[in-house]
């Protein structure tokens, strides 16, 4: 099917962070956009107002009449969604045309300049903070992400330019159908061992990613990941990291709340870059974003006031609260090098003050391989109140629970082992100095009760 013959999307799973971006591209075209998700959420909501027709039962009679017609209706899914849903098997026998949200992404990558960003884990930020260096130069962007970001209340951005940033995900290989122009990849720690296997098939895959970058285009790899890349013939090769490689900071200056740094640059240094969301792993971050924005055209001052006024990503190191008496904030982190990552930031941002963090694990293949590391990243920390896990497209695995993560943490640290429907009443009946949400699970549903019982109580 050609694009000009679609006048309909479909998504069978429609209320995904990044689902819903390619939904809001079609919405954005004036196609009719409709779709399925299992449960109503704030982003299904807004989705709703803005014009595309959603419904939470299973049920093939809930399709609207104009994604009925295979000869002008695009259906888009999820890899989430099982293979036996009643409806994506009744698009198969009437034999429409279905697509992975990846491909659809993919074939944006060969019709724009596509910027993309992989990663372990990293990829939402450093994508985020790009888009947002671009859309405000003169160069301008397109962007699909995987989160909302601050600076626009959305996970998408629509432009007439040329590039278009978008997040890679490795989930499922999906950047496999990607062909960027340029790519930054910010890590390669194994995950997702359910789809992989093993850490050399995982690693693999991102040396198959690289080999898709367009002739003429750039990888920007963090300096000693284990992974080896294989580039195309006339692709360049950077390296980046913290405080070394060909773009690095220098100069870091972390003092009254703020951060700022020098930009290293092979092709033009920037001075006295302001952090707009001033968190310590942000640094490496925006190396990465600016290395990106800088080989495609951004003057030193769009780098630099991008960099100032990129005002983060929901559930991105998200505060909620923040004054003298209490610190609450929610994080998407849900990786053992994510989780330590953030503790590490929270240490160094208050390194004086008890920090809590309430921790949904995310998936039983996640904790079953990764329970040992969890607890030494969550270690780091002066309490820790473990709730069940997050299931996600996952069955129950026989003795994995929180149980593992809370037997393996280190001797000093005050646990907890709660279920979530517990997690208000522990919030309303103890008192915290920081405290921080952990995970990518559903446990961020209650955070904007968590913060009004975190307000009253002062």
């Amino acid at each position: 099917m050609q694009p000009k013959d679609i006048k309909a999307v479909y998504f069978v799973g429609a209320g995904g962070i990044g689902m819903s971006a390619i939904a809001r591209y079609f919405l954005k075209r004036g196609l009719v956009v409709a779709g399925y998700d299992k449960t109503p959420s704030a982003l299904t909501r807004q989705l709703e107002s803005e014009g595309m027709l959603i419904h939470y039962e299973e049920s093939v009679s809930a399709i609207p009449e104009a994604c009925r017609q295979p000869q002008s209706c695009l259906v888009v899914y999820t890899p989430a969604i099982p293979a036996d849903h009643q409806e994506l098997v009744y698009f198969r026998q009437q034999g429409f045309e279905i697509q992975k949200r990846a491909q659809v992404l993919g074939t944006l990558t060969r019709e724009h300049r596509g910027l993309c960003v992989a990663g372990t884990h990293g990829k939402t930020t450093t994508s985020t903070m790009c888009a947002h260096i671009m859309h405000q130069s003169s160069l301008d962007c397109n962007a699909f992400l995987g989160g909302i970001s601050k600076n626009y209340g959305t996970n998408y951005i629509l432009s007439d330019s040329d590039f278009v940033v978008i997040e890679a995900d490795e989930f499922d290989r999906s950047f496999h159908w990607l062909r960027p122009w340029m790519t930054v990849i910010t890590s390669t720690d194994a995950d997702h061992l359910d789809i992989y296997g093993t850490k050399e098939a995982y690693l693999e895959s991102f040396r198959h990613y690289t080999t898709l970058i367009q002739p003429g285009g750039a990888l920007i790899i963090h300096r000693g990941l284990e992974m080896q890349e294989a580039l195309p013939d006339s692709v360049r090769r950077y390296d980046y990291a913290l405080n070394e490689g060909d773009f690095h900071a220098d100069n870091i200056r972390i003092e009254n709340g703020g951060i700022t740094f020098d930009f290293v640059s092979p092709l033009e240094t920037v001075t006295n870059v302001e952090l707009g969301q001033p968190i310590p792993i942000n640094i490496e971050n925006a190396v990465a974003a600016m290395a990106m924005a800088q080989l495609n055209g951004c003057t030193a001052e769009e780098l630099r006031n991008g960099i100032q006024t990129y005002g983060g990503v929901d559930r991105r190191f998200d505060f909620k609260i923040k004054s003298d008496r209490l610190v609450f904030l929610s994080d998407y982190a849900h990786h053992p090098k994510e989780i330590y990552q953030s503790a590490r930031s929270m240490r160094q941002l208050y390194s004086d003050r008890r920090i809590t963090a309430i921790f949904q694990p995310h998936l039983y293949t996640r904790t079953r391989d990764f329970y040992r590391e969890f607890a030494e990243a969550l270690s780091q920390l002066d309490e820790v109140v473990l709730t069940d896990i997050y299931p996600a497209r996952e069955a129950p695995i026989e003795g994995v629970t929180s149980k593992l993560i809370y037997d393996n943490l280190a001797p000093g640290v005050d646990r907890h082992l709660i279920r979530k429907d517990e997690v208000l009443d522990y919030v309303r009946t103890h008192t915290f100095d920081v405290l921080i949400v952990l995970g990518a699970g559903d446990l961020d549903n209650l955070v904007p009760q968590m913060t009004e019982l975190l307000n009253n109580k002062s």
